[in-house]
């Protein structure tokens, strides 16, 4: 038998376990119904594709002024910049100018393109390897570490020799290979 306690005439007997339960009962209606919580996922691939590439930018080389009268070679260097993508293997190959003959680089009058000044352009600080195409003088290789890789272009004018004043001029053009 459940556990009562008598009360006054006035009142009934009730189960003190009910009063419990029933306020429970009570209580759990006035409170928001949690819902099962449920997930489900799934996976997506991101990609990329990385293009073997290269650009290039040079300098202007500029001799300055040269003497017929000295002894020594007039020297000068300029720069050209590679940037390729990190692991590209890259060749740079410089043409033999507006003459077209890499062994024999000339530049030409401004005014009278008849007139030359022979120059030379050398990978080596010893000026001993001609910088060509690789076909005539040596081409530089170098792999590509995606950031710009300077290359130094030598340049010399022998010395004594018979040419007339004047600005003399050569365009030289820059290929990279990859």
């Amino acid at each position: 038998m459940p556990n009562t306690r008598k009360l006054r005439n006035d009142q009934s007997f009730l189960p003190v376990g009910g009063i419990a339960a029933g306020l429970l009962a009570a209580a759990a209606l006035l409170l928001p119904v949690a819902g099962h919580a449920a997930s489900s996922s799934s996976q997506f691939t991101v990609s990329a594709t990385v293009s073997d590439e290269c650009a290039v930018n040079a300098a202007d080389l500029n001799f300055g002024t040269y003497s017929i009268n000295s002894s020594a070679p007039l020297t000068a260097t300029s720069t050209i910049g590679v940037t390729c993508t990190t692991g590209t293997a890259y060749s740079v190959k410089l043409d033999g100018g507006a003459q077209g003959n890499v062994t024999g680089r000339q530049m030409s009058d401004l005014t009278d393109p008849a007139k030359r000044l022979s120059y030379q352009l050398y990978s080596d600080v010893a000026y001993t390897v001609v910088w060509g195409d690789g076909t005539n003088g040596t081409a530089q290789a170098g792999t590509g570490s995606g950031s710009t890789q300077s290359l130094t272009v030598r340049g010399r004018i022998p010395a004594q020799q018979a040419a007339s004043a004047g600005s003399y001029r050569d365009t030289i053009t820059v290929t990279v290979t990859y």
